[in-house]
């Protein structure tokens, strides 16, 4: 266990090292969560052209408790195992750019990995019918804001992996229960 946690230190100073002050402003308005909104509202006009009203009402329902599945899960994580943040962490934060406009004192697992991961498959899934686009663009999405969390300094590469596959697990099992429940409230597929 200590040579993997080693490990996430060597590959998150590495990481986190490649930064530069030119491209600090982009990764921290990516890491920034209000900085998404314009995508979400894109994505809800995208929802309501393949689903109308009443569908795109019962899937922010659906995105509501994706969100706070992922958020709530980090938070037990976070405080079940107490795994400083790097920014926090004696021997590492001292090598490290920590560029973040805080640091909290907990880190694993990433609950902005988890939570964007999430919802780009989430809703990658229910939309790829329609766009096909959607999915992968929203994959690469989830991934740079993951990556931009070891960028600032708040989280090693093993917090944002363990985020990213929960948060694909839980958006499996959103989607699956979204597909049941639309298939017997509105009696269609999608």
């Amino acid at each position: 266990m200590n040579t993997l946690k080693e490990l996430d230190h060597e590959l998150f100073l590495f990481l986190n090292n490649l930064g530069t002050e030119t491209w600090d402003p982009f990764w921290l308005f990516l890491t920034n969560k209000w900085s998404s909104i314009p995508l979400y509202a894109f994505l809800l006009f995208l929802i309501y052209k393949k689903f109308g009203l009443k569908g795109t009402l019962y899937t922010l329902v659906a995105v509501a408790l994706l969100i706070t599945a992922t958020d709530q899960l980090a938070n037990v994580f976070k405080h079940g195992f107490e795994r400083l943040r790097p920014c926090r962490q004696e021997g590492v934060m001292e090598q490290a750019r920590f560029i973040a406009v805080r640091c909290g004192s907990y880190g694993y697992f990433s609950a902005h990995a988890a939570s964007s991961m999430a919802l780009a498959v989430f809703v990658g899934l229910i939309l790829k019918s329609k766009y096909k686009w959607v999915f992968p663009v929203l994959l690469v999405w989830a991934l740079l804001v993951g990556y931009s969390r070891i960028y600032v300094g708040v989280h090693y590469p093993g917090d944002v992996l363990t985020g990213i596959i929960i948060g694909a697990l839980i958006a499996l099992l959103v989607y699956a229960l979204h597909r049941f429940g639309f298939a017997k409230l509105f009696k269609e597929t999608y």
